[in-house]
């Protein structure tokens, strides 16, 4: 990830102009200094104070960060998922955080860990040294962890 002078230089168009690894609190903070400046364009023309108004590009680019936004924590639902089950919440607590029911939360845990697993076979086939992933025991072990009760945490 770039330095946080070259992220504030980068013309944003399109979310995959976003570097990956970008903090969120950089995407929010840009994404909120276009908001205002296309909300601006609201205000009076004889407006008594300062203000900068909003160009396409601040609309576009509005739009842009708020998708990259949407990706970065959509992607991030299955990692924050697993990590609280090892930490000992239980399927009850994680599916109350998501606002989800404890077995659509066991699904969404299922889908991330088949595609860590995916991840890691087509890094094997690829003859990477060191796949991303997960192995199949990694694999089996996340997968173990839909089989616990809804009130039950990790043994402590």
């Amino acid at each position: 990830m770039a330095d946080f002078e070259q992220w504030k230089a980068l013309r944003v168009s399109r979310p995959d102009d976003v570097p990956a690894g970008t903090p969120l609190s950089w995407q929010a903070d840009r994404a909120y200094e276009h908001a205002v400046r296309v909300w601006d364009n609201n205000l009076p023309a004889d407006f008594p104070h300062p203000v900068e108004r909003g160009t396409a590009y601040d609309a576009v680019a509005e739009l842009a960060l708020r998708e990259s936004i949407r990706r970065d924590v959509e992607n991030g639902r299955g990692t924050r998922l697993h990590t609280a089950l090892e930490l000992g919440a239980t399927w009850a607590e994680v599916a109350a955080a998501l606002d989800i029911s404890p077995d659509d939360a066991r699904a969404l845990l299922r889908q991330w860990a088949d595609g860590q697993h995916h991840l890691y076979l087509s890094d094997q086939e690829q003859g990477r040294d060191t796949p991303l992933g997960f192995s199949p025991d990694q694999h089996a072990a996340v997968i173990a962890l839909t089989e616990r009760g809804n009130d039950e945490g990790a043994a402590q």
